[in-house]
């Protein structure tokens, strides 16, 4: 069993009296989509170790080598400083609700000052009871469809996993896969732009005259929008090769 003195810089993900093993299993992968490998459980109703939930984690079985067996909740928070507790239900209780991004910010915060931090999923027929949560500090409450609002276990792990993992990593949000090439610069694509505005003034395209520079311009401006890459600008030179060579052979 690793020592919780090992994992200083995550929080503890404590599965509280979960039901099956397929889902403690899932959970371990959701949890090792998002490099979180701390699980304590509680409870377990089907006994542990469970063979379901080792052939559900398939290669995050580490996890659950590791994970932390807990006879009750006040075992699984002991060390702990802060503890959320996820529920998707109103309840009698007077504690900060957060939504998944603002808790794992919060949780990634408290972390970098030092402190243990825990996050408990309740079992998978009703959630946390209000004895569980009673011991948390916030609740974590996901903005589900109120007319549907139940969570399947991995579920609920790997959503609060994502957003640990976008408060916690350096995300590039939006990125283009170049194949192989690189986007065309200034000169290649003032090249391109002189190529086809020679082809096109000899075809006669410019006309009228009174037209014609606006007509240039406006192809000018349309080459400088388009986001073209090298190949782009390869292919639309082929392209108007090939169109003249072929209007030659008439």
């Amino acid at each position: 069993m690793t020592d919780p003195a090992l994992h200083p810089t995550i929080p503890a993900f404590v599965l509280v009296r979960p039901q099956m093993g397929e889902n403690i299993g899932a959970a371990a992968r959701a949890m090792w989509n998002f490099g979180l490998d701390h699980m304590r459980i509680v409870a377990p109703r089907d006994g542990w170790p469970n063979p379901a939930a080792v052939a559900m984690a398939s290669g995050a079985g580490r996890l659950l080598d590791e994970a932390r067996l807990c006879a009750d909740l006040p075992d699984a928070v002991a060390d702990c400083d802060f503890v959320f507790a996820t529920t998707a239900r109103d309840r009698d209780l007077t504690k900060p609700v957060f939504a998944p991004e603002a808790a794992m910010a919060e949780a990634a915060r408290r972390i970098s000052e030092g402190q243990r931090v825990a996050v408990l999923f309740g079992p998978e027929r009703a959630g946390l009871e209000n004895d569980d949560i009673a011991r948390a500090n916030a609740i974590i409450s996901v903005p589900v469809n109120p007319a549907f609002p139940s969570l399947n276990l991995a579920q609920c792990v790997l959503l609060t996993g994502y957003e640990w993992r976008r408060a916690t990593a350096d995300i590039v949000h939006q990125t283009v896969e170049m194949a192989g090439t690189d986007w065309a610069n200034g000169q290649e694509i003032e090249a391109l732009g002189r190529h086809y505005e020679e082809r096109l003034e000899e075809a006669g395209f410019f006309f009228p005259d009174h037209k014609i520079a606006s007509m240039k311009l406006n192809l000018r401006n349309m080459w400088s929008r388009l986001p073209l890459t090298r190949a782009d600008v390869q292919m639309l030179h082929g392209m108007m090769r090939q169109m003249v060579r072929w209007k030659e052979r008439d």
